[in-house]
């Protein structure tokens, strides 16, 4: 199964180097997601969401080229994010890389989107999502994280304690540790390597790392 790209919407996507991103991805945009595709080269297979902000002409020029419309209507009880991550999930794709979602100048979409991709129900996924120049790894098992020495790498329970927390390659390392929600404990650790890993035996950590992280 090809690897999902996910575009969501809000603000212009940052990072990663698009040079990077899988060409034979299933493209799927969430509502105006649709807006980015054509500045990072992207074709897209699948529009999903009620459309009340993505412009009709890109709509209607996406389905020309041959994408699929998912249209839902606007008193629907879920974003257009969480429409695009199920659509996602019903491929089986993994992993699944999200573009954007900081949600411009909404604080509530940004961490209702936090919350979404570290939700145990996508863990099929292997979701990483890039924003804001940043990118958040939900882990649910284990995760490896690539970058350069120095690299900013935070480490944040959700839902619930992360049970068993074990870290290679981080510069304050932990050993089969516990991290609550709340604490700060885990944020600001740095990369001592180009590839470091996290494991934990119960619950979710988001592993969120900015700079050099890709």
């Amino acid at each position: 199964m090809t690897a999902t790209i996910v575009l969501a919407g809000g603000d212009p996507v940052t990072g990663p180097d698009t040079t990077s991103l899988p060409r034979e991805a299933y493209v799927v945009a969430a509502d105006s997601g649709l807006h980015h595709a054509r500045d990072l080269g992207l074709a897209v297979d699948l529009v999903v969401g009620d459309l009340d902000s993505a412009d009709p002409s890109a709509v209607a020029r996406a389905t020309a080229e041959g994408a699929r419309l998912e249209r839902h209507p606007a008193d629907k009880g879920a974003t257009d994010l969480e429409l695009a991550l199920d659509a996602a999930l019903r491929r089986g794709a993994d992993p699944t890389i999200v573009l954007g979602g900081a949600g411009f100048d909404r604080i509530d979409h940004f961490m209702a989107n936090a919350l979404l991709v570290a939700s145990s129900r996508y863990a099929p996924l292997h979701v990483r999502w890039h924003v804001k120049g940043a990118v958040v790894i939900p882990v649910h098992d284990r995760c490896e994280i690539p970058g350069r020495p120095g690299d900013i790498v935070t480490l944040l329970a959700v839902g619930g304690p992360a049970e068993g927390v074990t870290t290679e390659g981080l510069r304050w390392a932990l050993a089969g540790e516990r991290l609550e929600p709340g604490s700060t404990r885990g944020v600001s650790n740095e990369l001592t390597c180009e590839r470091a890993s996290v494991s934990i035996s119960a619950g979710t950590l988001l592993v969120i790392g900015v700079g050099r992280v890709s």
